[in-house]
């Protein structure tokens, strides 16, 4: 018998229930995976509590955009995929399961030096990454300002920006300073003073990405970027128009371009072969079997170090 976790209602991370659900057959553009492992994203907590709006809820809602898996099954019409392929699966729904019936279009091969919990963990954090700072053209020679650098998406923009030739200076705890540093940030504790302490370091940025969403956060890559269309917020989007300032989700009033969206498809094969080549590092977290859900959810809201995941086969 297949699980799944699932919510009928919005609320607290409580309202997840473990239960009882056989997986669709595939469809014509579909795929059948065993789900190996499930990353669990903030987004999926915002969705759950509210906080993002979403549809109204008509029966029990599946959870989880990001997994890894293997193929067990290949609808009509569906080129490159094949039973028994080790996959990554982002941008579908209800990938905290140990089966699930996703879209073609939403699984990328997997090379098998990649285990499904690295797999699991980059759908979200390095789409945005690659997306935001491809939107921000940052390459050789920028100097970029990120917020948050120690969390899954600040430590993708780091790996992502180094790689092309960025110098970046990422706001974080000094707890975390030397982690960021390990992926080739400068790190710079924030709080009272971070404007000071960024131009001591750099007196030009020349693009800021927050992925933070404090009022610091914005108040600084504002006055030390002097172009505003090279300042962006991922998590400030409904914000985002009155200080003049881009916006990826957060609650943007718009949504991504279909080249953004493209960027985002694109990011996931590139990173799974920047990880194969030992060129990427995924820091993985608490790790909790798929019943714990629940328990998975409340390490998310308390804040963790590392990548949080659900393991079906454990369940």
């Amino acid at each position: 018998m297949s699980h799944a976790v699932v919510h009928r209602r919005i609320g607290g991370p409580d309202v997840l229930e473990y239960v009882e659900a056989e997986p669709a057959r595939p469809a014509s553009g579909e795929v059948l995976i065993r789900v190996d492992a499930a990353g669990v994203n903030p987004i999926d907590a915002k969705l759950r509590s509210g906080i993002r709006p979403s549809p109204p809820l008509e029966g029990p809602r599946r959870v989880g955009a990001d997994g890894a898996g293997t193929i067990l099954e290949v609808g009509e019409a569906v080129e490159g995929l094949r039973t028994g392929m080790p996959v990554v699966v982002t941008g579908a729904q209800g990938l905290y399961a140990d089966m699930a019936t996703v879209p073609a279009a939403a699984v990328t091969p997997r090379p098998h030096t990649v285990d499904a919990a690295t797999g699991a963990s980059i759908g979200i954090p390095a789409s945005t990454a690659y997306q935001a700072l491809r939107s921000l053209s940052v390459g050789p020679g920028d100097r970029l300002l990120v917020h948050g650098g120690s969390g899954a998406v600040g430590q993708a923009v780091i790996q992502f920006a180094s790689a092309w030739g960025a110098e970046v200076i990422a706001t974080t705890s000094s707890r975390r300073a030397d982690r960021v540093r390990e992926l080739g940030a400068t790190p710079v504790p924030y709080g009272e003073g971070l404007t000071d302490r960024v131009r001591t370091l750099s007196r030009s940025i020349d693009a800021a990405l927050d992925c933070a969403g404090t009022d610091e956060a914005i108040q600084t890559s504002i006055e030390v970027v002097s172009d505003r269309s090279r300042v962006a917020t991922l998590v400030r989007g409904a914000d985002a128009p009155g200080f003049g300032i881009q916006a990826y989700a957060g609650g943007a009033p718009y949504g991504l371009s279909e080249q953004q969206q493209a960027w985002r498809r694109e990011a996931v094969p590139v990173t799974l072969a920047l990880i194969a080549a030992g060129a990427f590092r995924v820091e993985k977290g608490p790790a909790y079997p798929l019943r714990d859900a629940v328990r998975a959810h409340e390490e998310l809201e308390r804040g963790t170090d590392g990548k949080i995941l659900l393991l079906p086969a454990q369940s």
